[in-house]
């Protein structure tokens, strides 16, 4: 075995891979706890989601937390259809030996509440035709899962892998500088920050954070803002989570922040990051909290409460990216 995927042209394998589309993917499962107002409780403090309609003495589950009553555990469920193990054996004869989750989308049909008992099943809905990326060369492979209480559906859950064989690396100059700066692989070449032939992933754009990075691509920091009651929120939502309105604007943030908290990576080794550097949660002057990393200064000197300003950086055909560095390095 090569280590590469079957040639794009391989109708035999294609065809092979797509005879498993509508194929089930697990059945009849049933959620090892019921809906609970212990574990409703854990996600909202874990979010910082203090809606009421999740407390008090009838509360209802988040409507995010639909995949949260389906998920089995270390041990798993034991239902899992055959199909699905089959489709991803035949990807790894294929080469296609590595995965990464890619994206994920919900429909929410009636509320969850405590007590109530969910059963599921799934089907594997797609697979996609060899696709190239900077990962290497694979298949999507979409699955859908529905949540029900007795004969209701209460959602929908749509989850995607791409499956892949690992590009291999391309062989270029070698990197200068130190990576005790924390300056990830991205951004026009420098002293602290030469071009490299492995850049970082693309992120992911979706229909409810393309706005988002639309600005950044103009060299603007957009935060939503709730059209109904005011309230500012990041990440990017569909709605509000303080009044449910699905109307906003948007206000431009300015740069300013302070790290909230912050992670020193060391392992394991990604594309497009040298470590040790930092990511951190940092808090804007305008109240929300986002993730990114702090550059331009050594991964020891990142601290919390260390005061960092807007900086983006963009290298070639690379994504513009919205990054911190320290507020007098910045000034």
């Amino acid at each position: 075995m090569s280590g590469e995927p079957e040639a794009e042209g391989d109708d035999g394998l294609e065809a092979r891979l797509k005879a498993y589309e509508g194929r089930a993917a697990a059945v009849a499962c049933r959620g090892k706890d019921p809906v609970n107002a212990p574990m409703i409780r854990h996600w909202c403090e874990a979010l910082g989601d203090a809606h009421p309609a999740y407390a008090g003495p009838d509360p209802v589950a988040p409507p995010t937390m639909l995949q949260v009553w389906t998920m089995g555990g270390l041990s798993g469920h034991g239902r899992r259809a055959r199909a699905y193990d089959e489709l991803l054996g035949l990807l790894d004869e294929a080469g296609c030996t590595a995965v990464v989750a890619t994206d994920c989308e919900q429909e929410y049909v009636r509320p969850l509440r405590p007590g109530d008992e969910i059963t599921f099943d799934a089907v594997i809905e797609s697979v996609s035709g060899p696709k190239t990326t900077r990962l290497g060369t694979g298949w999507f492979v979409t699955t859908r899962t529905d949540v029900r209480v007795g004969a209701d559906l209460a959602g929908t859950h749509r989850f995607r892998i791409l499956k892949y064989a690992p590009a291999r690396p391309r062989t270029g100059p070698t990197r200068t500088g130190s990576p005790r700066t924390g300056v990830p692989r991205t951004g026009p070449p420098g002293a602290d920050n030469p071009r490299t032939d492995n850049p970082r992933p693309r992120p992911v754009v979706n229909r409810d954070n393309a706005g988002f990075w639309e600005g950044v691509a103009r060299r603007r920091l957009l935060i939503q803002r709730c059209a109904g009651c005011g309230v500012l929120r990041f990440p990017w939502l569909p709605g509000c989570g303080a009044c449910g309105c699905p109307d906003w604007d948007t206000v431009e943030a300015s740069g300013e922040g302070t790290v909230h908290s912050y992670v020193v990576v060391h392992h394991p080794p990604a594309p497009g990051f040298d470590p040790p550097y930092a990511v951190a949660l940092v808090e804007l002057a305008e109240g929300v909290r986002m993730v990114s990393n702090v550059v331009g200064l050594p991964c020891d000197d990142v601290r919390i409460g260390l005061p960092v300003r807007l900086a983006f950086q963009a290298d070639g055909e690379e994504p513009v990216l919205p990054l911190f560095r320290p507020r007098e390095e910045a000034a």
